[in-house]
């Protein structure tokens, strides 16, 4: 029967069932953005046009923040498995307890990111309707061991370098050839350029997922040694040469994934984040017309203080620098109530959300303070991963004021960033009231932390030959 057929309030009602329908697939959509989160691996501000590097041109990054938001306080940790371990948790380290570094795959030992006993963003959003995927650099599990870590993390589907698997030499490829894990398992990509593989991956998923809310996480693999030349710069010689190639080339994957939002249709409904997860590992850049050592797994504010845009036209507001001040612990709350959700109460959260500034309803982030902590390597003592000291030190600041404090609890250094921002002039013992009242309130802060830092939650996997401790799993 045609509609020319059907009585006519028969007929309103047929439009305006579909109406409403189209309204409440709207709405859920609007409620419901895509999230596509990009953290490139061991790279600083000097390295980014945007924030003021030089000697090098980032277009791509830097139109996602002429059009958006770019964050001029927001900290990572300041090296790996503790910034990784803080954004997915949204804990700091002192809670759960990866303050230092452990290459799983490397070292084994039974330590590893364990889903039953910590939080995960991706679960939240899978939990709240989301199709989920993830591509690039994990290395807080061992796929041998746990092949399905990135399903138990929350990931529908995962393309990711192994890390480097000890005892097997192709694990060791992320670039060239690289060694990648999907759900079929482990194999390497002969001839192929592992970031365009995982960069290929997130588009066919968006492509498969279009009509569905999606949280995409690219833990690029870009800039992180070894230095190699890139398919764009095959000439490249030098140290300087390979890491500038591969600082353009991650710009270039941006580009692909901002293109492939637009061809899609996308690009008003998708948040994209984009970050780094510590500073850069050794080269020397220049920022405001200052050299800029590389600062990974230093304290200094080109160890901790990464670059952070947020762009979503029509959701993002345009344009902005923003003096707000967030870190890493804040990424999942932020996610879950874009997301229409909230955290899973089972698992206490440190962070804060900003998801109302990055959509223009709040003028400021709800921080008074962020956090960086997290350094060097991780030991091994009755059979457990464990931090290296009781108490690792960290550095705390507000908007103008840094305070660092060692590994007894005790202030260090005090910089006040807004007149030192290379932080050149300890002003700990100056009597100014300015500076003395910035120590007392950041210490209070500190002070109501743990007095010590806890150690890796997790049940120890079966031990392995290839563990490099001597692990014997409980009976």
């Amino acid at each position: 029967m045609t509609s020319e057929k059907l009585p006519t309030p028969f007929v309103f009602l047929l439009i305006a069932a579909s109406l409403i329908a189209i309204q409440a697939r709207s709405s859920q959509a609007a409620e419901k953005p895509n999230i596509l989160f990009i953290m490139v691996d061991d790279l600083g501000k000097e390295w980014i046009g945007c924030y003021g590097a030089q000697g090098i041109e980032t277009p791509h990054i830097d139109a996602l923040a002429k059009t958006g938001m770019r964050f001029e306080n927001a900290y990572s940790m300041p090296q790996c498995t503790p910034t990784r371990l803080t954004l997915l948790t949204g804990q700091y380290p002192f809670h759960h307890g990866w303050t230092n570094h452990f290459d799983v795959p490397r070292w084994g030992s039974g330590g590893h990111y364990d889903p039953r006993r910590n939080a995960s963003f991706a679960r939240v959003l899978k939990q709240a309707g989301y199709s989920t995927a993830a591509a690039g650099k994990w290395q807080i599990d061992d796929f041998r061991v746990e092949p399905k870590a990135m399903q138990e993390a929350g990931f529908d589907a995962w393309c990711m370098w192994t890390g480097y698997e000890s005892g097997n030499p192709p694990s060791a490829k992320r670039y060239w050839d690289p060694y990648i894990n999907t759900r079929e398992g482990s194999r390497t990509y002969k001839g192929e350029f592992g970031p365009d593989v995982y960069c290929d991956f997130l588009i066919d998923f968006m492509k498969e997922h279009r009509d569905e809310p999606m949280l995409l996480y690219f833990p690029m693999c870009l800039t992180h040694g070894p230095l190699v030349t890139t398919p764009d710069e095959p000439e490249a010689e030098s140290k300087l040469e390979k890491h500038t190639a591969m600082v353009r080339y991650t710009d270039k994957l941006v580009g692909r994934l901002i293109d492939a939002l637009n061809e899609l249709g996308l690009r008003e409904k998708t948040i994209v984040v984009f970050t780094t997860d510590n500073g850069t590992g050794g080269m020397i850049g220049t920022r405001l017309g200052q050299r800029v050592k590389g600062a990974k797994a230093q304290m200094v504010e080109a160890g901790t203080a990464m670059p952070f845009i947020v762009n979503c036209p029509g959701l993002v507001p345009e344009g902005v620098a923003t003096d707000a001040l967030t870190d890493f612990s804040d990424i999942l709350p932020t996610f879950s109530e874009l997301a229409g959700t909230q955290p899973n109460d089972k698992f206490p959260v440190d962070g804060k959300s900003i998801a109302p500034l990055i959509l223009g309803k709040a003028k400021d982030s709800p921080r008074d303070w962020i956090l960086s902590v997290g350094g060097g390597a991780a030991t091994f003592r009755d059979n457990h991963v464990s931090p290296v000291q009781e108490y690792d030190d960290r550095v705390i600041r507000d908007k103008r004021w840094k305070l660092w404090v060692g590994t007894d609890r005790r202030e260090q250094k005090l910089f006040d960033l807004e007149n030192d921002p290379w932080e050149t002039h300890n002003l700990l013992d100056s009597s100014a009231p300015d500076a003395v009242s910035a120590r007392k309130r950041l210490m209070a802060v500190i002070q109501k932390h743990p007095p010590t830092d806890a150690a890796p939650g997790y049940t120890p996997n079966p031990a392995q030959t290839w563990d490099k401790f001597d692990y014997q799993p409980p009976k």
